[in-house]
């Protein structure tokens, strides 16, 4: 059809039929990957609610929509829990009968979800919850009943203990019989150990211990192994008294069944409840038990090695009180058999996967053991199996080995330096899984390795008089210039020490091997143990070694992560560099290389920098040292680090404090200026308004009740900061104490040779009787004060030596006596540094044959001038003490009679208040008194009246007489008067 069309690959046996290519291409494509009838089966009417949308695709839906509407059944529960149980639920059922294992796991965790989270009253659907899950438990596929098995054990803790009685415990019974399958006894096995923690240790001894004993003779060694390890369980329910007499026996009995892993499960669970045993239990069952196990006679299996080497370091420790020296010795012994077991041989290959792992689990063991055989003992009894599992040819046993080093050291103790050869093997194995687990863990390892206790401390916050003494004492007088701090020993603790070098020299190549490989996590890991390198190692030995490589990664690495790790480990040396000039270096770098650097890259990470050491530094030193290069970025040409830059800037403002740092302000408020005024593109515009809004939030004058957490954090950190410049100034003050001495010998050596020469020329010029008798005088001068100086030296005796050679030395010449004066004042300024002048008092001084006797001398002079003031010095000091005591007693003795004073005006005032008392009693007699008068007056006043009522009384009577004669008489005036007023009335 096309005859000019060329083939589409070359003809020959091995390429691809071209007829099926073109098949291939021919074939129609599928536009959609459903159909319209499938389409249409997937299509619910959206007038549908939840549930009746649930159950029409329960119904009618296909495998993947009941699953889903299965796994969403909890959240049907929550919306609408009576109308689910009772449409949806008898739904589920149904579909799970016969239903595919996805649908079935599905309805397991669904189930258990509702069961867990007390969605549903637990008392009204359990039964209903409870019956799906016991129906489908054992189902044909292993696997689904082993999820709905799951599915009840975890509810059981939430079910209460009717409910377990009635729905669980009573199928249990049933189901633990010799006629039902192997899985569901297994399942029975399970369920017992899980219910027994629900009920009390009564109901467990009487209902479950014998259905457990009855499982534990199973035919079955599957159900034997089951019920062992549910043995355990059963045994912490019921408690320790009868699982002495109930537990006990039975697992030691299945301790010696004829199925090996019948045996290794009775094992580990009379292990495991060894703290539940007393001393006659483990004296008389376990130790004849493991002593069996660890006889070398007899043939023990492999799975049984196995779970000893898992637990030997446990029962070492809980059997330590009851074994003999030679069980002891039998224990140490199989020990190592198990670390070397499976280990190629001259005649035997090496074995397979369990012998690896038997040799991990020893390295699990290790601390347990270093423990049980004591620190003093590891050389020689564990020195060479924990060396033979470092350096094992299965990468899994040295990083178990890796993982179980920081607790070997830390129980070592001064004993470290033991181990130093496998911490280099481990840090420069091949494999990087073994370097990774070390690291976990590896400031802590570092820690005790290079303090040693006394043996070697390289603390860089403390001063370290003694290890400067023990310097001197071991190697003389040091040849290289003392510059301020212990770095300047470096050179001679290097050399001196050569495991000092080796072990940094090893950190480095693992740090370096770790960068050359992918494995970024752990290099980041790595970089961040070794920030505690800065408080082991002295700064000099930092600054020469580790800086310039952290520096290197900081500039090189192109993991973000692992440069911020970097460039906060390089704050940390630079915070705690005692010596200014590395640090002023290290700075200089810092912006030589990153903030100016013609690369925007590295100008990038100069801002990370600035990040990182705002979070090491006070705020202090971040506003004095790299506020201002990081604003000078403002002008750079690169729009990505300008917008670093406004990302910065609130962080840059909030390390500033009015007014201390005002001109700092505004200098960061000119810079915003020019964002705003300047700036052209559009994403830096963005961040800056963003930023403005944030600087304007920031209050720099909060007063001190308003300050944060981390503004007590900033001045701890600055009074570290202030601490180790006092640290640093010490330093310097002993350097100058170190090269005092130094200077004084040659000054002493000029100004001897200079009175010689004066002595010499007075003696030319005098008479020969004269410089004879000088000789003379001179000779019996110098006798005179070499059997001074071999005499014991005491206080008395000293200051007469010391006027004697005053004299010699002003008879000899007015010169030499100002050079003595001289060398008093030398003496006097580095009387503090005392170990140091007596350093340099034996260094060697170069004279000439004439002058040697006065030379002697003066050196002889200068040791006694010397302790002359020593003396002197501790008699002040004792002064200084004595009047210090007795000022203290001057001030006891004043509390003593302020206190007395204080009693006497207690006492005084008990008796005041005591005449207070009586006063008051007083008081309230007169006030009875006076109410008692003035009843008496009322009584009076009240007779008074009585008289005048009895008075008026008898006058009224008077009164009446006089009115009623006088009334009879009127009557009959008005009788008389009648008629004629009838009269008048007629008229």
């Amino acid at each position: 059809m096309f005859p000019g069309r060329m083939p589409l690959s070359p003809p020959g046996p091995a390429g691809p039929d071209p007829e099926l290519e073109l098949a291939f291409i021919e074939r129609p494509i599928r536009r959609s990957l459903k159909t319209a009838e499938e389409i249409d089966q997937l299509t619910v009417d959206e007038d549908l609610n939840d549930i009746e949308r649930a159950i029409y695709l329960l119904s009618v839906g296909q495998e993947v929509q009941k699953a889903c509407i299965i796994s969403n059944l909890p959240t049907l529960v929550r919306q609408n829990p009576a109308e689910t149980f009772r449409r949806v639920v008898p739904k589920v059922r149904e579909v799970l009968t016969g239903a595919a294992p996805e649908i079935q796991l599905a309805a397991a965790t669904s189930l258990l979800t509702i069961l867990q989270d007390d969605i549903i009253l637990i008392h009204t659907h359990t039964f209903s919850i409870l019956k799906t899950v016991l129906l489908h438990m054992n189902h044909r596929d292993p696997v689904v009943s082993g999820a709905w098995l799951e599915t009840l054990l975890l509810a059981i803790d939430a079910l209460p203990k009717d409910t377990i009685r009635q729905e669980v415990l009573n199928p249990l019974l049933y189901q633990s019989q010799l006629s039902q399958s192997v899985q569901g006894r297994l399942t029975s096995c399970r369920i017992l150990g899980k219910v027994a923690c629900k009920f009390d240790s009564l109901m467990v001894k009487t209902e479950l211990v014998p259905l457990a004993r009855s499982l534990c003779q199973d035919p079955e060694s599957e159900v034997r192994v089951c019920m062992c390890r549910q043995m355990e369980i059963i045994a912490r329910a019921v408690g320790v008294d009868d699982t002495r007499t109930e537990v006990l026996p039975e697992l030691a009995e299945l301790a010696g069944d004829e199925e090996s892993s019948v045996r290794v499960a009775a094992f580990d669970s009379i292990i495991n409840l060894m703290e539940m045993l007393d001393s006659e239990d483990r004296l008389n069952v376990l130790v004849p038990m493991v002593m069996a196990v660890c006889d070398g006679s007899s043939q023990v299996d492999e799975a049984v090695m196995l779970s000893l080497s898992f637990q030997f370091g446990k029962l070492c420790s809980g059997l330590a009180g009851f074994l003999s020296d030679e069980q002891k010795c039998v224990l140490l012994q199989k020990f190592r058999v198990l670390c070397v077991s499976g280990l190629p041989t001259e005649g035997n290959p090496a074995d397979g996967t369990k012998s690896a792992l038997i040799r991990s689990n020893c390295c699990y063991n290790l601390p347990a053991m270093v423990v049980f055989v004591e620190s003093i003992h590891f050389l020689s009894d564990l020195y060479l199996p924990f060396s033979s599992l470092c350096s094992d040819p299965e990468v899994s046993v040295r990083q178990s080995a890796a993982s179980s080093f920081h607790q070997v050291v830390k129980l070592l103790g001064s004993n470290v330096y033991l181990v130093h050869k496998e911490l280099l093997s481990l840090l420069q194995d091949e494999a990087l899984e073994v370097l990774d687990a070390l690291s976990n863990q590896l400031d802590e390892t570092l820690e005790v390795v290079l303090s040693r206790g006394e043996n070697l401390t390289l603390d860089n916050k403390v001063r370290k008089p003694k290890l400067i003494q023990v310097m001197f004492m071991a190697h003389g007088p040091p040849t290289l210039s003392y510059d301020g701090s212990l770095g300047c020993f470096s050179c001679l603790l290097v050399s001196g020490s050569p495991q000092l070098s080796e072990l940094l020299s090893a950190l480095l190549s693992a740090e370096q091997k770790v960068g050359s490989s992918l494995r970024w996590r752990l290099h980041e890991k790595l970089l961040q143990r070794y920030r505690c390198l800065a408080r082991l190692l002295p700064g000099q030995l930092l600054h020469q070694s580790f800086s310039p490589r952290i520096f290197i990664i900081l500039t090189t690495n192109k993991v973000l992560p692992v440069q911020k790790e970097a460039a906060r480990t390089f704050c940390t040396f630079l915070r705690y560099n005692r010596k200014q000039e590395q640090r002023q270096e290290m700075m200089e770098r810092l912006f030589r290389d990153l903030a100016q650097g013609h690369s925007y890259w590295n100008r990038l990470r100069f801002l990370d920098v600035c990040e990182v050491a705002a979070e090491v530094f006070s705020r202090k030193y971040f506003s004095k040292h790299l506020v201002i290069p990081a604003l000078e970025l403002v002008h750079d040409p690169v729009a990505n680090v300008r917008y670093k830059l406004c990302q910065l800037l609130p962080q840059l403002r909030s390390s500033l404090r009015l007014p201390a740092d005002k001109l700092l302000l505004q200098k960061l408020d000119l810079c915003v200026q020019k964002f705003l005024c300047e700036e052209k593109d559009k994403d830096v515009v963005a961040t800056i308004r963003k930023t403005v809004l944030e600087l304007d939030k920031l209050d720099l004058t909060e007063p001190f009740h308003k300050r944060h957490d981390w503004d007590f954090l900033d001045q701890k950190k600055e009074k570290e900061e202030m601490l180790l410049l006092e640290m640093e100034h010490l330093e310097r003050q002993q350097n100058d104490g170190i090269r005092i001495p130094n200077n004084h010998t040659e000054r002493k050596r000029r100004d001897n040779k200079t009175s010689l020469s004066i002595t010499k020329s007075m003696s030319m010029s005098s008479s020969t009787s004269a410089s004879s008798s000088s000789k003379e005088m001179r000779r019996s001068k110098l006798s005179r004060s070499r059997s001074l100086s071999s005499q014991p030296p005491t206080s008395k005796p000293v200051h007469s030596e010391k006027s004697q050679k005053v004299k010699d030395l002003g008879s000899s010449s007015g010169l030499g006596k100002s050079s003595t004066m001289s060398t008093k004042d030398d003496s006097v300024r580095a009387a503090h540094f005392t170990l140091t002048t007596q350093s340099t008092s034996s260094m060697p001084v170069l004279i000439r044959s004439n002058t040697t006797s006065l030379l002697d001398r003066a050196s002889i002079l200068d040791q006694k001038d010397h302790r002359i003031r020593t003396l002197d010095h501790r008699t002040s000091n004792m002064d200084h003490r004595n009047n210090m005591m007795e000022y203290r007693t001057s001030n006891l003795d004043q509390r003593d009679f302020r206190t007395s004073i204080l009693d006497q005006r207690e006492h005084r005032t008990s008796t005041l208040d005591k005449r207070d008392f009586r006063t008051s009693i007083l008081d309230q007699r007169e006030h009875r008194t006076s109410t008692l008068d003035k009843r008496d007056f009322r009584t009076s006043i009240l007779d008074q009246r009585e008289h005048r009522t009895s008075t008026l009384g008898q006058r009224s009577k008077t009164m009446d007489h006089g009115y009623g004669t006088s009334d009879s008489q009127s009557k009959k005036l008005s009788i008389n008067r009648k008629p004629s007023s009838f009269q008048s009335g007629r008229d």
